[in-house]
């Protein structure tokens, strides 16, 4: 049964909140969590061939050939289970609750390509642990 035109309206301002309050856990949610089927297939093959390189290796005393073997299966686990990557920043959420284009989008060609900083909401981690510590020993006087 499709949602009211009244349920899609709410849903969407509880979606652009969740947007606005926490972008982090919004983009977290929005990330899907199906993986081709290709990638396990590639992984597999991988894992198979690292395995017999392995007892290649072993059976024939060839140090090297066992190593690279198990180089091989440790690289297609790794590569089953990582996510994929991404293909830069997808947008950025601005005061209003609406998703633009990212800055990185607008930058010219000769610009930095690196990740901007976030801006910050206060002080940074380490001086709010040194507060708190000295609160600690403030009190315990």
């Amino acid at each position: 049964m499709p949602l009211s035109e009244y349920e899609q309206r709410v849903l969407e301002q509880m979606e652009r909140a969740l947007e606005s309050d926490d972008p982090r856990l919004a983009t977290t949610l929005q990330r899907s969590r199906h993986r081709s089927p290709l990638r396990y297939v590639l992984a597999g093959l991988c894992v198979v061939l690292g395995l017999v390189l392995l007892v290649i290796g072993v059976a024939s005393s060839l140090t090297l050939l066992g190593v690279a073997g198990f180089v091989l299966m440790f690289a297609g686990v790794v590569y089953a289970f990582s996510a994929p990557r991404k293909k830069g920043p997808q947008g950025v959420v601005n005061a209003d609750g609406t998703v633009g284009p990212s800055s990185a989008a607008h930058a010219g060609s000769g610009g930095h390509r690196g990740r901007t900083a976030a801006p910050s909401k206060g002080p940074g981690f380490l001086a709010r642990l040194e507060e708190r510590w000295d609160r600690r020993r403030e009190q315990g006087r």
